[in-house]
């Protein structure tokens, strides 16, 4: 009997999407483009921080609504022959001028990727005054510096200039991310210019090319950065620019903020997993400290060879929610929420012939972060205020030089003997990302799958303490037992809304390397360097 009470799916077909594999390296994105230009860096000769910084500065150019010049976000790095991992943190840090009484309360509830209290005007939402300081250019100058081979930074950077000056292809994925966007896009005039021709979202022909869009002056900032080198950004011509765009816009990101951005190198904090491995993670305010709650909590759920079982999923979604719980009530974030915003988050990992590893994590937060282009420049600036309680007094409140709580998750592995095989792991998709980080670390690590399966394995979902969402492709019986285990709903893993995390990794062991990426990204890819 027909019936309209069955969850509606926007996908009738089977998505599969190859693993990538070989012994000179690889490149997984969400850029299929920005993993060829990390394999090229690979190919000339660059080791994985070169790949890294190469496809990151890429991703500004064909990626914009996840990624680009304007963000933040975390790096793990893992040496070759070596067992400790070390983080490099350029999180968002709030302006030295951020000021509460700039952002007034208007008393009722904002339900976008963080239940927050509503603010006049959504100033924290999107806008001049939602601006962190932009840390991702210093955050990739240092990976290069600490990390990278002699390949001079021109190279690195040649691959996102050719891009950048092509222009971002205007497919349907971009119509559709920036029509997502459109309703703010609109607000500010260098926006609107580049991303709406005619004050609509780009539409594809119906045949033939999609054709490109220049994305405003971003070719020219990415040529004086070859030029001039990456700490123009922060205290050169470029960063004067920046300066000028944002007080002229109203905001309170500075000269002084921008030549104060530092990324920093620590070692990284490390977890147990099950006595046989070990977590290296970015710590901090990162969801690195509840990931530790929730592998502690899975220590003795049952594993073996045949694969996850509903009794499996069901003590997941139950830790999982108890360690949102404490992470809300303890580290200073607000009452969580389904998530309907857009999150923009982008993940890649590097492996290079050496063995080498590289995992970052990189955001403007929401989709095209705070909206704004800086005419200038062409640098989409991220909306980092948005991960403040823009409550007075609260654990995490705005206030100058602040760090708010994120959830980005890039990690690696490696077992306690030192041994093989080592994984590079980390996803996109803003509360998501914890919980397919860990599914996709079990999949592996308890369960023995091949790269190709661990991309394709259907997943469940939490995001905060009150609900599971769980892909309905997940077998009756482990539908049935979540649903016993506490309120669960069906989500489909879609391009759009995104109900699930978009996770990649890449596994090495003495025989080379594979890496995939999440089968639901179009453009996503893992790519193997040739020689």
């Amino acid at each position: 009997m027909f019936t309209t009470t069955t969850p509606y799916r926007s996908q009738n077909w089977h998505l599969t999407k190859p693993a990538a594999r070989g012994r000179h390296g690889i490149v997984v994105s969400q850029s299929r483009e920005a993993a060829e230009a990390g394999t090229a860096i690979l190919e000339q000769g660059g080791n994985a921080a070169d790949a890294a910084v190469a496809a990151c500065f890429a991703l500004a150019a064909v990626e914009p609504w996840n990624s680009g010049l304007g963000g933040i976000g975390f790096a793990v790095v893992l040496k070759a022959g070596e067992t400790r991992a070390q983080v490099v943190d350029f999180g968002p840090v709030a302006p030295r001028r951020a000021n509460p009484a700039d952002y007034p309360l208007t008393g009722a509830m904002k339900k976008d990727l963080f239940t927050w209290p509503e603010v006049v005007g959504d100033r924290n939402i999107h806008g001049p005054l939602s601006f962190v300081t932009p840390s991702s250019v210093a955050g990739y100058a240092k990976l290069k510096e600490a990390f990278g081979s002699a390949l001079p930074l021109a190279d690195l950077l040649a691959p996102a200039i050719a891009l950048a000056k092509r222009g971002l292809p205007a497919d349907w994925y971009t119509t559709l991310k920036v029509a997502s966007s459109a309703s703010v896009l609109r607000l500010y005039e260098e926006s609107a210019r580049i991303y709406l021709p005619g004050g609509l979202p780009p539409v594809p022909p119906y045949q033939g090319s999609p054709g490109f869009m220049v994305l405003g002056e971003l070719p020219a900032t990415l040529e004086r950065l070859a030029q001039a080198g990456l700490d123009d950004f922060y205290r050169g011509d470029i960063a004067r620019r920046i300066a000028a765009d944002i007080a002229a816009a109203g905001g309170v990101v500075d000269a002084q903020d921008l030549a104060d951005c530092k990324a920093e190198i620590r070692e990284a904090p490390s977890i147990a997993w099950r006595g046989s491995h070990l977590i290296h993670t970015a710590g901090g305010l990162t969801a690195a400290p509840t990931l530790e709650r929730v592998i502690a909590g899975m220590a003795d759920a049952p594993a073996d060879g045949s694969g996850p079982s509903a009794a499996w999923f069901a003590q997941l979604s139950r830790v999982m929610r108890q360690a949102y719980r404490e992470r809300l009530d303890g580290l200073g974030a607000a009452t969580a929420a389904k998530e309907p915003g857009d999150t923009c988050t982008t993940h890649l990992t590097v492996v290079d012939r050496d063995g080498n590893l590289v995992t970052v994590t990189t955001t403007l937060l929401s989709s095209m972060g705070s909206r704004v282009v800086l005419p200038s420049t062409g640098v989409l600036m991220n909306n980092g205020m948005m991960w403040f309680d823009p409550r007075p007094g609260s654990a995490n409140a705005i206030a100058p030089g602040a760090r708010p709580l994120c959830n980005m998750c890039p990690v690696v592995v490696t077992p306690k003997d030192g041994g093989w095989p080592r994984l590079a792991a980390g996803s996109s998709g803003g509360r998501r990302i914890l919980a397919s980080v860990y599914q996709t670390l079990a999949w592996q690590l308890d369960f023995g799958m091949e790269a190709e399966a661990t991309a394709h394995q259907p997943r469940i979902d939490v995001s905060g303490p009150d609900s599971t969402s769980a892909d309905p492709r997940l077998p009756a019986e482990t539908l049935a037992t979540l649903e016993a285990a506490g309120p669960t709903a069906l989500a489909e893993h879609a391009v759009l809304p995104i109900n699930f995390a978009c996770p990649n990794f890449i596994r090495v062991d003495r025989n080379g390397a594979e890496g995939s990426s999440d089968a639901a990204s179009p453009w996503s890819a893992a790519v193997a360097a040739r020689h």
